[in-house]
């Protein structure tokens, strides 16, 4: 049986990478939970994006949407620009990251600083603002 890739692109096999936290093992870092969130996207794991988002912006998330997004789009790639903190030994993280991707026939690239904090030693996605591409 073929190894599954990674939709992350770290390159490794899904299992031993996103598919680990997917399936309740902590991210160790802000980047790589940003890698598992973009994971859950493309393979529809709406219950882990929900799960990892942070509690003080958790509410504001509309589920529906977000699983209708994963869905109904083509995931093209993830592109990791910037770090800023994030580490083992960090409780605040930045990611900066492109996504690419195809919705209902129409491509995009969304460019994203993304913030991250950890809590009781799990990693959190709290909000991004989107930048121009």
């Amino acid at each position: 049986m073929a190894k599954d890739s990674c939709p992350c692109g770290s390159g490794d096999d899904y299992e031993t990478c996103c598919g680990l936290l997917h399936d309740g093992v902590p991210a160790a870092t802000a980047l790589a939970l940003m890698r598992s969130r973009y994971a859950a996207f493309v393979r529809g794991a709406i219950d882990y994006l929900m799960a990892t988002h942070d509690a003080s912006t958790r509410a504001g998330v509309d589920k529906a949407s977000l699983a209708r997004w994963s869905r109904e789009t083509q995931w093209k790639g993830l592109e990791i620009v910037a770090t800023e903190r994030g580490g083992e030994e960090d409780d605040e993280g930045v990611v900066e990251f492109i996504a690419r991707g195809v919705t209902r026939g129409k491509p995009f690239t969304q460019r994203e600083r993304s913030r991250f904090r950890r809590v009781d030693g799990a990693w959190y996605y709290i909000d991004g603002v989107v930048t121009p591409g």
